[in-house]
């Protein structure tokens, strides 16, 4: 796989996205876990060389869509900014209840402590 322009890591381009399900299958299927009253993220080492992000936003915990864009956006901008010094790895990050509840800077400094742990 062909190392991605400076354009499309500002744009999270599709190479660090998990795209189908078998992609999230594979995370799942024996994930390393990292969680806190946030967020729980599981991840499972890949062969790719580089980090690959896929979100799962359950309608349960985040009723509304604008909930849920604004939950998906803060993860992906945390993921981008984190991104060069995390290994090779896909990750799949699920919200919990509380989420919808705590404000942007909290949500950013929550990730920040699970990319560390990664």
């Amino acid at each position: 796989m062909s190392e991605p322009s400076q354009r499309d890591r500002q744009n999270f381009a599709k190479s660090y996205r998990l795209s189908c399900s078998k992609d999230y299958q594979f995370v799942f299927k024996n994930a390393d876990k990292a969680s806190n009253s946030l967020f729980l993220i599981l991840s499972r080492k890949n062969n790719l060389g580089l980090a690959r992000l896929g979100l799962a936003v359950a309608k349960k915990h985040a009723r509304l869509a604008v909930q849920r864009n604004r939950i998906k956006r803060i993860i992906r901008e945390s993921f981008r900014k984190q991104q060069k010094a995390m290994p090779a790895v896909d990750i799949v990050v699920m919200i919990r209840p509380a989420v919808v509840k705590t404000n942007n800077q909290q949500l950013e400094a929550s990730l920040k402590q699970l990319w560390n742990k990664l």
